[in-house]
């Protein structure tokens, strides 16, 4: 039987360090599974009053809009890779520090509305990409930040990452 992405990547498929992520998400097809954490992501965001944005549950710590513009960036990172292994692109992709990117993405000064309307945005062009893949992109590999990954797995991760960066918030920043 051919592999899908309805069904959960091979460990192979990812590097290790991204094994917690694919662990966290529910077994299933992967799109609507992304489609309905989105959902519960966009929810939750939602109703974080403006007050609660700059919080941070220790120093040096990141604040809420900070992890929000972390999730944004991550997401669109992971997209952006989808994008270029499933349409079969070789080329090895670099990876991304995510601390200098929350330094200079200037989250703090946005509102936590703004910050919520375009992870909701992101989410949407997400989904499209994904559900524009024909079924054997899903399998296509292609290296990032120096690991082999497969378009499935990213996938999983990207949905993962938000699962994970959701629960930091309720149990860290008591969201």
């Amino acid at each position: 039987m051919t592999a899908t992405h309805r069904e959960r990547p091979d460990a192979s498929e990812y590097a290790p360090f991204y094994a917690g992520y694919v662990a966290g998400v529910p077994d299933g097809d992967i799109v609507p599974t992304m489609r309905k954490a989105g959902d519960d992501l966009i929810a939750t965001l939602a109703a974080i009053p403006e007050s609660k944005g700059a919080y941070r549950y220790a120093d040096g710590k990141w604040s809420v809009r900070e992890v929000i513009g972390h999730m944004i960036d991550a997401e669109r990172i992971f997209s952006y890779r989808a994008l270029r292994i499933g349409r079969g692109d070789a080329t090895p992709l670099p990876g991304f520090e995510e601390g200098d990117y929350a330094k200079t993405a200037g989250s703090d000064s946005r509102t936590m509305k703004d910050l919520v309307a375009e992870m909701a945005s992101v989410r949407a062009s997400t989904l499209q990409l994904l559900e524009s893949f024909p079924e054997d992109a899903w399998m296509h590999r292609g290296v990032a930040s120096n690991a082999a990954v497969s378009t499935r797995a990213i996938a999983w991760i990207m949905t993962g990452h938000a699962i994970h960066h959701l629960k930091v918030l309720k149990e860290r920043y008591g969201i």
